[in-house]
């Protein structure tokens, strides 16, 4: 049985983590631990945190150093095969790691796990019991980055085999955002990878401080992967060259009609003109799908766990 590593990092987000830290706690304790990295908060966080005392590993960082360097270090002391990653204003649904641990019962030797997103704004999703998803959607391909279905990247919503993380030496500390979109391409080489298509693994909070609303340092890392890319920094870059180019050409569009659309048309002209090669490429691959078809998908039953707790998380704490 896969053992999990759930690692939650948490800056300034008192309004957030007690939510976030209960919605791991009510994984199935058998085959989980709960790494808690406080990116040097100032705020309540740290006191919320420190509540749960034995029930998860706390990591306070004294100075605060940026989710993808606080991932870095929950990771360097997580025990698990895998590694969930969970940021501070998100929440995992009751049942996300019994799914996780059913497809590793049939791809053992996946490299990365991808599942989608479940929004939300306001109060956190409690899911009731006749709720429990009944069965799981996903798709196995060779290697990550030849997968053939779009996929919106998140911390949150990626499960890495420790070894392959350790390889690709972890979260690149220097990028962020796109930072989810650059492991990604560094996993893609890595081995088999699969792609959940449903249910969702992950709620994903929906705020004002959400780092999606701000526009320009987007385009700007973006620009960074771009040269990443066509540098062959990349180990996808050389052995895989036309899907690793088609994985950025979708977001090249997409950052560059979002900048046209909040009046950046300068930084949208100069983002098009550095990738457009990508989006030709992203073009020439969904052609070349159309003539073969896709991967294709794999549905097996969702089995409750045996320890399956409330859905009320603030009982699955009491218990935990």
């Amino acid at each position: 049985m896969p053992q999990f590593s759930v690692i939650i990092t948490c800056h300034n987000q008192a309004d957030f983590i007690d939510d976030a830290v209960l919605s791991a706690l009510c994984q199935p304790s058998s085959y989980r631990e709960v790494i808690v990295v406080d990116d040097a908060s100032s705020d309540e966080s740290p006191r919320i945190i420190q509540k749960y005392g034995d029930a998860i590993q706390l990591i306070k960082l004294k100075s605060n150093v940026g989710a993808n360097r606080a991932r870095n270090f929950g990771a360097a002391l997580a025990k698990g095969d895998y590694f969930v990653f969970l940021d501070g204003d998100d929440l995992l649904l009751p049942w996300a790691l019994e799914m996780y641990r059913q497809i590793l019962g049939r791809q053992p030797a996946a490299a990365a796990l991808l599942s989608t997103l479940r929004w939300f704004d306001g109060a956190p999703p409690k899911p009731k019991p006749e709720e429990f998803p009944k069965e799981i959607r996903f798709v196995t391909y060779d290697t990550l980055i030849k997968k053939d279905r779009s996929n919106r990247p998140s911390a949150s919503a990626m499960v890495i085999e420790r070894e392959s993380f350790h390889r690709i030496q972890g979260w690149t500390e220097d990028l962020f955002p796109m930072d989810d979109f650059d492991i990604l391409i560094k996993l893609g080489a890595c081995g088999t990878a699969v792609q959940i298509l449903s249910p969702p693994a992950t709620a994903y909070r929906v705020h004002v401080s959400n780092s999606i609303h701000n526009v320009t340092p987007f385009i700007r890392e973006l620009h960074h992967v771009i040269k990443k890319i066509k540098a062959g920094e990349y180990p996808s870059s050389k052995s895989h060259w036309l899907p690793t180019y088609a994985f950025m050409g979708g977001p090249v569009l997409f950052w560059t009609k979002k900048a046209c659309r909040n009046g950046l048309y300068f930084d949208g002209l100069q983002l098009l003109a550095s990738g457009w090669t990508l989006s030709l490429a992203a073009a020439l691959s969904r052609f070349i799908r159309l003539l073969t078809g896709r991967q294709r998908i794999e549905t097996i039953p969702l089995r409750p766990a045996p320890e399956f707790p409330a859905t009320d998380w603030h009982v699955a704490a009491d218990r935990a």
